[in-house]
């Protein structure tokens, strides 16, 4: 199944085949990009089909940006879901993608992205034009006019402010990307967005409102559950609608109300500083799984009948991501959490997660207090863009930290989809409401790669099964604040 996904743009008959259906499942995972037009658009774009001999597939809208084409201003292809492949694929050019979303290149720049993965720029830059058919700066240029777009559209801000919060480093590369990739100008694109301003929402200032896609269906209702059971008060909040919390970010601060509707999530941010606004999207998405393929999954867990029962009860599980590696594995440790700083507060938030240095200074035990110092100093560095051997390895090394914390961060923070928390009390009572052996799990998780992730989701959920009448409705339902 992974060499499927993974070569699924370089198969050019298959991909016809979907755009001919205008199937929206694919949206994300290749670009469609036609001679005749100059135009790349996203395989469900509802204009008229090209001809098989007009169109080429690429991997990245970089790529097709790259080769000359603009976007569709019809089916704006840089607004769909992202490619599952980033998370399913674990090699150089994964890892980079999800450091180049997360504005790596911006705040760092290609040398930085290089020392982060641990190749020099050469060896990067000729493993993802290969991979990806762009170099980073190819990418990183695609990501600036992705936050460029949002900003444009959805913020009132002078448009020279727009262009140096997107990354840009002067106002004329900006309005050159601007119009080589959309084929318009910033202007004409605030002017034409403004008409659609109404069912958007309103904004102004540093108070944005977004439409975060996603590939249905969604379980929205399950990772309400989940951050509920896991709320932190001050920092995050959550009702039986949606889930606020606080961001620190490379440039300040954020504050963030997630609410799920049938197509999208509304995603309301406040930020101080609006270079973080392409970041803060990132980690929005990573923290709900959006660009995960429910259908793949589906495929596979559905197939079992231990699962199927609880994978129908409950279609478009999500793995809950992360917004911070460093936050993650810190929680993952500790049974008191110390008081981060203030910050203006919103949607019952009002609090940051205390930095690394600040849980070292605090004294709480040896465990915590030598991970925090490790992070703290540098040691132990936990971001998207590691390698999961790698970084397993040097939390196994870490004294406290074992093999079932060390899966449950690789799981959470680099989205890994195989990860099956065979040692978590919650997933073997869920093996066990469904008649599966808790100690079996290991050899069953065969059956279930490479989605062991949401495997492990789906057990968590089964915890709540009746026996005598196995899952319903009723079982489903969200509760509003900590665990029951």
């Amino acid at each position: 199944m992974v060499t499927e996904t993974l070569s699924l743009w370089r198969d050019a008959e298959r991909c016809y085949r979907v755009v001919t259906a205008r199937d929206p499942r694919f949206d994300g995972q290749f670009i469609m990009a036609v001679r005749t037009t100059g135009i790349y658009c996203r395989p469900s774009c509802p204009a008229s089909t090209p001809k098989v001999q007009n169109v080429r597939f690429f991997p990245t809208s970089a790529a097709a940006q790259a080769n000359g084409f603009r976007a569709c201003r019809r089916c704006l292809p840089d607004a769909v879901p992202g490619s599952p492949d980033w998370n399913v694929r674990a090699d150089l050019a994964a890892r980079a993608m999800r450091l180049i979303s997360d504005g790596t290149v911006e705040r760092e720049g290609v040398p930085g992205l290089a020392r982060r993965l641990g190749y020099s720029e050469r060896q990067l830059g000729r493993v993802l034009t290969a991979e990806l058919g762009a170099g980073p700066l190819a990418l990183a240029r695609a990501h600036r006019a992705h936050s460029a777009r949002l900003l444009i559209e959805m913020s009132e801000l002078p448009l020279t402010d727009v262009a140096f919060a997107a990354g840009f480093s002067s106002v004329r590369q900006f309005n050159e990307t601007i119009r080589e990739v959309f084929a318009t100008t910033p202007s004409q694109l605030r002017a034409f967005a403004a008409s659609r301003r109404g069912r958007q929402g309103d904004v102004s200032g540093t108070r944005l409102s977004l439409r975060l896609p996603f590939r249905p269906p969604f379980d929205a209702s399950g990772l309400l559950r989940f951050f509920a059971d896991n709320a932190m008060p001050g920092v995050e909040n959550v009702t039986s609608e949606s889930y606020a919390r606080t961001l620190r970010l490379a440039h300040g601060t954020g504050v963030v109300r997630l609410t799920p509707s049938p197509d999208h999530v509304r995603c309301e941010l406040l930020l101080t500083d609006l270079r973080d606004l392409g970041s803060a999207v990132s980690r929005v998405r990573r923290l709900l799984d959006l660009d995960a393929d429910p259908a793949a999954v589906t495929r596979v867990l559905g197939g079992d009948p231990a699962l199927a029962p609880v994978v129908a009860a409950a279609p478009g599980m999500r793995v809950p991501g992360a917004v911070d590696g460093e936050e993650l594995l810190l929680r993952a440790l500790l049974r008191e959490v110390p008081p981060g700083e203030e910050v203006p507060g919103e949607w019952g938030v009002n609090r940051l997660f205390p930095t690394a240095a600040q849980v070292a200074a605090a004294g709480l035990g040896e465990t915590v207090t030598g991970v925090a110092a490790a992070l703290a100093e540098g040691r132990l560095d936990v971001h998207v863009g590691r390698e999961a051997a790698e970084l397993r390895a040097e939390l196994l090394a870490c004294p406290g930290i074992d093999a079932s914390t060390a899966d449950y961060v690789l799981m959470r923070v680099l989205g890994a989809p195989d990860v099956l928390l065979t040692g978590d009390a919650d997933v073997r009572r869920g093996a066990e409401a469904l008649g599966l052996a808790p100690d079996s799990l290991p050899e069953r998780a065969r059956a279930w790669t490479p989605w062991c992730s949401y495997a492990g989701m789906y057990l968590r959920l089964a915890r709540f099964a009746r026996p005598q009448h196995g899952l319903g409705d009723d079982d489903l339902v969200t509760v509003e604040g900590r665990r029951r």
